[in-house]
């Protein structure tokens, strides 16, 4: 396991089905309904054939109260598929609201109820309408290309991506709110930490001085805000690889599962599926990962020898088997 793999906090292959909390829909058919159709939430209509990482963000929701955000990811541990993170926002008045609709931890909460939560908020004549939020799918590919650089500034670590991306998000809200004239008063931001949380709060409050920054571990069962903003990205997450694993050709009938190496349905493909020269569907793995080398040697997989650049030569070369660019 890499010092990289090590550091990630995500316990989400940690949560067993057994252990997600029990809710009742006050709607029971409408959760049975949501089994029988295909709902591709706002965050996942741009998907794209190239496994690029994809932004969305909701039209501008106004309000003339004080604005709070929550900020979370799903996705940090896997080997398959991407990290997905949030920034989702309302006004201060409607937190009451979150709880009546039972917003938690999206690890903690069944996935027929996240997906429920999540079609009511992309439903305009639902309440929940009044929560928006961007959104930002980093592709695995994109990942394992941070990671794996070796010019210019080097690697692009993971925690360093999360951070990037996170601010990133929360300036994409305050130009968004600038060029619509909203007059949005970001009042607090809620974020599930990444690294130690002081130094994650002090970071956020230099850049941006006049807003107000909670970095706290477990925050998205703490504040509704952010417990909305990880089922944004819990559900967008699952179902990014449910749409890869049905509609790409080289992964029809094949069950990639979660994504995390404990899963055995993850574990089995990528030992049944890796390809002795190019490896897996690449734009799904993270090579970056110690896992996607292990099983490379463990599978007999072919070396691949780079020759020294020549000098001269200005020709971008992409490698797909270990997902990083370099230049010749």
């Amino acid at each position: 396991m890499t010092k990289e793999e090590m550091e990630i906090s995500d316990v989400e292959s940690d949560i067993t089905p057994t252990q997600e909390r029990q809710y009742d829909s006050e709607d029971e058919s409408e959760v049975k309904k949501l089994k029988q159709d295909k709902f591709l939430p706002r965050t996942l209509r741009n998907l794209n054939t190239t496994f690029d990482s994809i932004n969305y963000k909701t039209p501008l929701i106004k309000s003339t109260d004080p604005i709070i955000l929550g900020v979370d990811e799903a996705g940090r541990g896997p080997i398959l598929g991407p990290m997905v993170y949030t920034v989702a926002y309302c006004s201060e008045s409607f937190t009451p609201r979150l709880r009546h609709y039972g917003f938690d931890d999206s690890k903690v909460l069944k996935h027929d109820f996240r997906l429920k939560l999540m079609k009511d908020m992309d439903n305009e004549n639902h309440e929940l309408f009044q929560v928006g939020h961007l959104t930002t799918v980093m592709s695995a590919k994109d990942i394992s290309s941070g990671m794996l650089r070796v010019h210019g500034q080097g690697a692009y670590n993971l925690n360093a991506q999360a951070h990037d991306t996170t601010i990133n998000l929360i300036k994409d809200l305050i130009k968004q709110n600038d060029e619509n004239d909203g007059g949005l008063n970001i009042a607090h931001v809620y974020i599930d930490t990444v690294g130690p949380p002081e130094k994650y709060q002090a970071k956020l409050k230099s850049i941006f001085p006049n807003i107000n920054f909670t970095v706290a571990k477990k925050a998205d069962s703490k504040y509704p805000i952010v417990s909305a903003a990880s089922i944004v990205a819990k559900v967008s997450r699952d179902l990014y690889l449910e749409n890869y694993n049905e509609s790409e050709t080289l992964l029809k009938g094949t069950k990639i599962g979660s994504g995390y190496p404990s899963d055995p349905n993850t574990s089995a493909w990528l030992k049944q599926q890796v390809d002795k020269v190019f490896g897996w569907h690449y734009g799904l793995v993270r090579y970056s990962w110690q896992t996607a080398r292990d099983s490379l040697i463990n599978n007999h997989a072919a070396k691949v020898t780079y020759e020294e650049p020549d000098v001269g030569l200005d020709v971008k070369v992409s490698s797909n088997l270990f997902g990083s660019n370099a230049t010749l």
